[in-house]
């Protein structure tokens, strides 16, 4: 792709309609990428690929209506081009990665320019790489100490927590520049620039206030951060998230953690096998609400086995101070208010935010949902002609492979005339506490909404030989059915290392496998995978009363 851009004078225009009119004639022409034609100022403005059309053709285009005609070309004011660009990303994240490598495929000028988060974002720095890595340590510390067999008895472990911090580190620093920072490192086309970009107006960016940088086409991949509610006190006593808990090589005492979604249980998970003492309070009346209460019931008894303590239905009002002490005080559903003590650290996990507070976005009147995310349809466009976004900065689902593949469709679209759209319909998802949490596809609450036929198979651990044989029958592995299609639509799974099974369901999904075709299937014997046959099988039997190798 080469692109260039041209501006022409053009007369005969006499009104806001004349300028629709040029514009509509380049609707289905291969090669136009941007057009702008303006009224007032009597020109109009086309981005193109040189490959396939020239400025010459489309001067012809805009003669050849009969009313209005190409003057001359309007050159550009010298000395500025160095900061014109194709494609300007704003944040530098997964999906800011992944639109960039499909940008140099497309011999594109890009920049990208991030600020707060080094180059890479949420996942390999705060998220996904630190979070997975300690809670994989501390699974190690967890059975060091505890063994599922009255044979086998641990002698208990030895923790140098500091250690376990220190290599996380090196862990991240390492993957942030094999993952991301080499793999563009000999891109021809892309700047990159650390500092806070903010909109001047729908061409332009200003970077730390300083420099000015115009492109043809914008993708906002900013990513989210904690949302910190507005407590009283909550800023006076201080507070960490999981940017700043990860970081900690002072193993505390103790944690109290406000929130009991998926971040929250990962982070108590984790640090309560380190040996912390881990406390979750939470307003509403169970973990991770997002799921059916029977996974939050499973996942909460089992957490609360290893020693986590839970306070459903407590909303933290207060915070303050006493002595070495932090003293929250939270209202209870009778309107009571019980005081809370914590003696070592608090930890905010209360949900996400979209980081566009200083994009300037009401300079562009780029629209946003309830929520302060960036609105996109399934192509990642978003109200405005040439803006794109992508990744936790939108209303799509937060992961980090959602955000490159979202990523690449938006700068596909934006530039290869494609019309990609996301799908979203079998997207599988994991919880990484121990027994993990997974799912795609519908739940009953989805199915019930959209008025869908349904039949749920739920089949408990107990009742699938590897599980049994691993003395490990934590959980379930529950299937939902079109009772019209029999296709599956949906599967959760509550299971150690259940997020492994999730991946063949959701591609079940996908591509319309009915549940006879599972049940029909051959799977190893022993393995956690069997359970989706036997959870199948249980659509129409009862697989208590079947031998091992049932059929």
């Amino acid at each position: 792709m080469k692109i260039q851009t041209v501006n022409f004078n053009i007369k005969g225009m006499t009104c806001g309609h004349c300028a629709q009119t040029i514009t509509k004639k380049f609707d289905n022409t291969e090669g136009v990428i941007t057009k702008e034609v303006n009224y007032p100022k009597a020109n109009g403005e086309f981005s193109f690929d040189s490959s396939i059309i020239s400025k010459d053709e489309i001067k012809e285009i805009i003669n050849s209506t009969g009313h209005y005609k190409v003057v001359d070309e309007i050159k550009p004011e010298t000395g500025g081009s160095s900061n014109n660009f194709d494609l300007i990303i704003i944040g530098g994240g997964s999906a800011a990665f992944s639109a960039a490598i499909k940008a140099e495929s497309l011999g594109l000028t890009t920049l990208m320019v991030n600020g707060g988060l080094d180059f890479g974002g949420t996942c390999v720095n705060v998220g996904c790489v630190p979070s997975k890595n300690l809670i994989r340590a501390a699974e190690t510390a967890y059975h060091a100490s505890y063994s599922n067999f009255s044979g086998i008895k641990p002698k208990g472990v030895d923790i140098d927590f500091t250690q376990v911090i220190k290599d996380k580190k090196q862990l991240v620093a390492t993957l942030q520049h094999k993952k991301y920072m080499d793999v563009v490192s000999d891109f021809e086309n892309l700047t990159m620039k650390k500092g806070w970009a903010k909109f001047v107006d729908k061409k332009t960016i200003l970077i730390d206030g300083k420099e000015k940088y115009t492109g043809l086409k914008f993708l906002i991949a900013t990513g989210a951060t904690t949302n910190i509610p507005e407590i009283e006190g909550l800023e006076d006593v201080g507070y960490l998230t999981n940017v700043s808990l990860f970081d900690l090589e002072e193993k505390p005492e103790s944690i109290t953690i406000m929130g009991a979604g998926y971040i929250g249980l990962e982070m108590a998970m984790a640090y309560n096998r380190l040996g912390v003492k881990v406390r979750i309070i939470e307003f509403t009346d169970r973990v991770l609400r997002s799921q059916t209460p029977d996974i939050s019931e499973e996942l909460e008894k089992n957490m609360r086995k290893e020693g986590i303590e839970f306070l459903p239905n407590f909303r933290a009002v207060k915070f303050e101070k006493q002595g070495n002490v932090t003293v929250i005080h939270c209202k209870c559903t009778d309107s009571s208010i019980t005081e809370l003590a914590e003696p070592g650290k608090i930890v905010v996990a209360t949900g996400i935010k979209a980081n566009t507070s200083t994009l300037g976005l009401e300079n562009i009147d780029l629209e946003l949902d309830k929520s302060g995310h960036i609105k996109v349809n399934e192509k990642m466009e978003t109200n405005l002609r040439n803006f794109y976004a992508a990744g936790d900065v939108a209303n799509t689902p937060s992961f980090v492979y959602t955000a490159a593949y979202e990523g690449k469709i938006a700068i596909e679209n934006a530039f290869s005339g494609t019309e990609n759209k996301t799908d979203y319909s079998s997207l599988p998802w994991v919880v990484f506490t121990d027994p993990q949490v997974a799912g795609a596809g519908m739940d009953e609450t989805q199915a019930e909404k959209e008025n869908i036929p349904f039949e749920v198979s739920k089949l408990e651990l107990k009742d699938i030989p590897r599980a049994i044989a691993a003395n490990d029958t934590r959980g379930f592995i529950k299937l939902m059915r079109n009772t019209e299609t029999d296709k599956l639509i949906g599967a959760r799974i509550v299971a150690p290392e259940g997020g492994e099974l999730i991946q063949q369901l959701s591609m079940a999904i996908k591509y319309g496998i009915t549940v006879r075709e599972l049940a029909e299937s051959l799977y190893p014997y022993l393995t956690l995978g069997e359970g989706i046959k036997l959870a199948a099988i249980t659509f129409g039997k009862d697989v208590s009363k079947l031998s091992c190798c049932a059929s």
